[in-house]
């Protein structure tokens, strides 16, 4: 049991280093590309495939150490883990480029919303078009920029971790019950 633990938080440690470090690369190919503002459904799908590769590799390498042998429970803990050490790395490096590579960061930002709002919107008013961005400022602070990535990605590892171990799950065969 202290081996499969051990195991456990081997493999935490080791695939959620690997998702950070990959969410990493991929911040950095899209910061240079130019395309660090853009919320697309390509760069979310990129972000999505690779948490599904971890985490499902990780369940995976478990499973095979654990005798073929998989429960929901330990895949959920596992595949939520990594998704939680794989978001503080990324929440670290979203610091790390919002303070020092790209401080204006959230100007840039606001600047987008602002022209995404007016192309949206043409008739709002100059006070609500000031509240949309009030609130988008509250949004683009470090310490709310870190709250939504690391629920961002529980969220999604949770949901990750869940198909995987519903695809994997195998439980020992109890002898009595045949």
């Amino acid at each position: 049991m202290e081996n499969q633990k051990n195991q456990t938080q081997q493999i935490i440690l080791n695939y959620g280093l690997i998702l950070g470090f990959l969410s990493i690369v991929h911040g950095i190919i899209r910061y240079a590309m130019g395309k660090h503002l853009e919320n697309d459904w390509t760069t979310s799908l990129v972000g999505f495939i690779l948490m599904l590769a971890v985490i499902g590799y990780g369940i995976y390498l478990f499973k095979q150490a654990n005798e073929g042998f998989l429960t929901i429970s330990q895949g959920l803990k596992i595949g939520v883990g990594i998704a939680l050490v794989g978001g503080i790395i990324s929440v670290i490096y979203t610091f790390i480029f919002t303070t020092y590579i790209e401080p204006d960061f959230a100007n840039q930002i606001l600047i987008l919303s602002e022209q995404q709002i007016l192309e949206k919107y043409p008739d709002f008013s100059d006070e609500q078009l000031e509240a949309a961005l009030s609130m988008t400022k509250k949004f683009t602070t470090p310490g709310a920029m870190a709250a939504m990535g690391i629920m961002a990605s529980l969220f999604f590892g949770f949901i990750v971790s869940l198909i995987v171990s519903l695809f994997m799950k195998k439980s020992p065969v109890d002898p009595y019950t045949n």
